[in-house]
């Protein structure tokens, strides 16, 4: 690595997506000099669609990204959820001008490439910033005043520091923690439905989630509504290992029969299946060490319900720069700062998403109860509830500290 940046500091980041690329853009601001070592031939990003909260772009506006992300992004008019039983409304959240005004941003929906390719495209503006593709880390030896990685082919990559954010199954987490993920049982499928394709009383433009006995299903527009994402999640029959496979919409269906028709309708739908068998894991007292620490899925792997899997990470990502600046990038102490302030909000996002598992799939008397817990509430008093999550500000991220 050259030594040109003003901080004569460098750090490498281990992983290319979204967590990765934000965290490059953080340090980059702090003038450290970044390598971005990627296993993947080319870096880029799979999936389907994800939801960005006001606080996602309160990050992306941080880290120079927001800009380009929202010209990719759709709007959305509200977010509800219906009884998959019934075809009733249970909740709808309002996110119009109200919750804009409220939050002092949007919320969106996005193609997981397209919110991907907005961090790229300002992550190869920066000069601080290098790729090395194909190269899987196996070995990291951190020592007092540097830390060294190694890749599959016996090279040797040293830094002053290492954020690892090469997702759930992190190598960093596996050497440094070593702790089991929780296996949920959980089974997610995903895919992506094109407009004309999508049954009409559906094409909404609003995330909606109808929830049903122990499963539940999602979809919102994506790319000017050109197309619609789709998530069907339900609890497996039989043993799960954390990982992602092939689907079959045979085993889809298999799950859904008796459910009302309208969201029975989209199941034949896609041409194609992503199947994905879910993992979190429980808290930690640290996910820092020495000149070594976590960011994103490495550190605070979740389940999908809340929606904020990358918001997070984007999060870590602003922190980790605020952090950095107010030690003077000093790695060590930042990292210590860092982790104080994340593991707290991450970690009660990770359990809240649990319990909103919970009550998605709930059934029999758990079903009318929780079906009238929202009966009544105001837009504001909705408000109130999130304002913990979509409150979020850049500005103010250390904040008590």
């Amino acid at each position: 690595m050259t030594q040109n940046s003003k901080s004569g500091q460098h750090a490498i980041v281990v992983g290319g997506g979204i967590g990765g690329l934000a965290a490059a853009l953080a340090l980059a601001q702090q003038n450290v000099e970044v390598l971005l070592l990627e296993q993947a031939k080319e870096i880029g990003e799979i999936g389907a669609g994800i939801q960005l909260g006001p606080n996602a772009f309160t990050a992306l506006d941080a880290l120079g990204a927001g800009e380009a992300a929202r010209s990719r992004t759709v709007y959305t008019d509200s977010l509800t959820m219906m009884d998959a039983v019934d075809g009733k409304q249970i909740a709808k959240l309002e996110t119009g001008e109200a919750f804009r005004k409220r939050f002092g941003n949007p919320y969106g929906v996005i193609h997981r490439v397209d919110v991907h390719q907005s961090i790229l495209e300002a992550v190869q503006g920066n000069p601080l910033i290098k790729f090395r593709t194909s190269t899987q880390i196996v070995r990291l030896e951190p020592e007092e005043k540097s830390v060294t990685v190694l890749d599959y082919q016996g090279n040797r990559y040293t830094a002053d520091a290492v954020i690892s954010a090469d997702g759930g199954k992190s190598l960093a987490r596996e050497l440094l923690i070593g702790d089991a993920p929780r296996i949920t049982g959980h089974v997610v499928y995903r895919a992506v439905v094109d407009v004309e394709n999508m049954p009409q009383e559906l094409r909404i433009n609003a995330p909606v989630v109808w929830a049903g006995p122990h499963c539940h299903l999602v979809h919102y527009p994506l790319r000017g509504g050109r197309q619609y994402n789709l998530v069907v999640t339900f609890h497996s029959r039989r043993q799960e290992q954390w990982g992602v496979t092939d689907g079959s919409k045979e085993e889809v269906i298999s799950y859904y029969r008796g459910i009302h028709p309208l969201p029975f309708s989209m199941l034949d739908r896609p041409t194609s299946w992503k199947r994905w068998a879910t993992a979190d894991r429980d808290a930690v007292p640290h996910w820092s060490f020495g000149r070594v620490t976590l960011l994103g899925d490495a550190a605070h792997p979740t389940t999908q319900y809340m929606a904020q899997g990358a918001c997070q990470a984007l999060e870590d990502a602003v922190v980790l720069g605020a952090a950095l600046g107010k030690t003077g990038n000093d790695f060590v102490e930042a990292f210590k700062l860092y982790e104080q302030v994340r593991i707290p909000r991450a970690m009660r996002m990770v359990y809240s998403a649990r319990e909103m598992g919970r009550l998605y799939h709930a059934k029999g008397v758990d079903r009318f109860i929780r079906n009238s817990l929202w009966v009544g509430r105001t837009q504001e008093q909705f408000y109130d509830a999130i304002s913990w999550l979509y409150g979020w500000r850049a500005e103010d991220c250390l904040k008590g500290i």
